[in-house]
């Protein structure tokens, strides 16, 4: 079974000759290079995601600082030993 399929992209004359510079100078195939360039992509993206996540959960939970967090932390903590101030 394939674990590969061919698509088509299209690119300006300028970067392709610079991928194809590249891949030459490594000794790697164009289609290596544009996988290894889509999964940094995809990884980045993945990781603003969350990092936009998180900024907004502290926003709505009233983070600002370290300490601010470590208070929370300590309260859910605390709730689940079954104690309380």
């Amino acid at each position: 079974m394939r674990t590969t399929r061919p698509i088509t992209v299209s690119l300006p004359t300028d970067l392709l000759r610079e991928a194809q510079r590249v891949a030459r100078e490594e000794s790697r195939t164009r289609s290596a290079l544009v996988r290894e360039a889509l999964q940094q992509y995809l990884a980045s993206a993945r990781w603003q995601r969350l990092r936009r996540w998180g900024a907004e959960t502290a926003e709505r939970l009233g983070i600002r600082t370290e300490e601010d967090l470590q208070r929370l932390l300590d309260k859910v903590a605390t709730g689940r030993r079954g104690g309380g101030a």
